[in-house]
């Protein structure tokens, strides 16, 4: 089926694409770093993110319940409601989060993670998500950040948490455990708040790094699947799509990911020939929609902003082929690229 010759709004368009449809265009997603966003500003001469987002014709509109604010815990060094700590790295154009080892990270007992205090959603609040998804109607709406595994990763801390898989496999599935419970009540919330009109449902757990991944196949079938399997059939009682965000060479997963139920892929980092547009789609182009893929690393960083043309029409091109493909970068933009590049990304109407 196409709509390539039909009139549509951006919230049709995307679900086309998820359905992997032919529209007249392809999808555009935005997200950046407050930082990377402020030289943004500075450089059209406003700070207005809704007249930016129109202006760069994007389809996707992100919105979140609002969530208990940030505490500084020592000089410097801050904790959110989950108890993962940071600092703040200091940019020209704004400060970017640097994580640390959370408030989990001394623990020596299963007793402390199971004592510690676990936040709920009744700390959240959805007061503002109705009249967000009024004021969206019209483009395709994401909600949330939900992890099941990363997050609890920083919380713990990493090095923690890979011994844990080992020699504690009953303290990662706690923290784990932890996390979905809160993400299921979340998302629900959210849901009922107004029905039917949250497209996409986020979920978020960082699996590869540049040339392979973090954790073996067995581990991830062990420890990230299952919840992750809970969370999509969830989402998919709530009659939306799920997105799966993992950076990285994820490709040995992805098997593992449509058989779990994911609908959208992110961010298809370029880091590996098996993470190419062309193999992700001769792969699993029928049975996945893309989101993401323009590389950070080099071309969006380092490039002109004719090769950032270029290598969005080839992006869209093939993954958008048939449908299938929402164009966004293969992360949030960072403040080391410059604003040109991104212009010239959102630059062709006809993609």
């Amino acid at each position: 089926m196409t709509l390539e010759n039909q009139k549509i709004n951006s919230r049709e368009r995307c679900l086309a694409a998820i359905r992997r449809q032919q529209t007249d265009r392809t999808p555009r997603d935005f997200q950046a770093e407050p930082p990377a966003l402020n030289r943004l500003f500075a450089y059209l001469g406003h700070s207005d993110e809704q007249r930016l987002l129109r202006q760069l014709d994007v389809d996707i509109r992100h919105i979140n319940a609002n969530f208990p604010s940030e505490l500084e815990i020592a000089a410097g060094v801050f904790q959110n409601f989950w108890g993962e700590r940071y600092k703040y790295k200091d940019t020209p154009w704004g400060k970017m989060r640097e994580d640390m080892p959370g408030a989990l990270a001394g623990a020596t007992t299963l007793d402390e993670l199971k004592e510690f205090h676990w936040p709920s959603a009744d700390s959240f609040d959805y007061s503002d998500i109705r009249r967000l998804c009024r004021q969206y109607k019209d483009y395709a709406i994401i909600y949330g950040f939900a992890d099941i595994w990363q997050r609890p990763a920083l919380v713990r801390g990493w090095e923690n948490m890979f011994i844990g898989m080992v020699e504690h496999p009953d303290w990662v599935h706690l923290l784990c455990r932890k996390f979905t419970d809160f993400y299921i009540e979340d998302y629900t919330r959210a849901a009922r708040t107004c029905p039917g009109q949250i497209d996409i449902f986020l979920v978020i757990s960082d699996l590869g790094g540049q040339d392979r991944p973090l954790i073996s196949l067995e581990m991830f079938r062990e420890f990230v699947a299952p919840y992750l399997k809970e969370m999509v059939e969830h989402i998919h009682r709530l009659g939306a799509f799920v997105m799966f965000h993992s950076c990285g060479n994820i490709h040995s997963f992805i098997e593992d990911f449509i058989e779990i139920g994911i609908d959208i892929l992110d961010p298809i980092q370029p880091v590996t020939p098996e993470m190419s547009p062309e193999r992700l789609k001769a792969d699993y182009g029928d049975r996945l929609c893309f989101h993401g893929g323009i590389d950070l690393q080099r071309v969006l960083s380092g490039g002109s902003p004719e090769q950032v043309a270029s290598e969005v029409r080839r992006y869209c091109k093939i993954l958008g082929d048939n449908g299938g493909y929402i164009l966004a970068p293969c992360h949030l933009f960072q403040p080391d690229i410059p604003p040109e590049n991104i212009l010239a990304f959102y630059s062709m109407p006809e993609i």
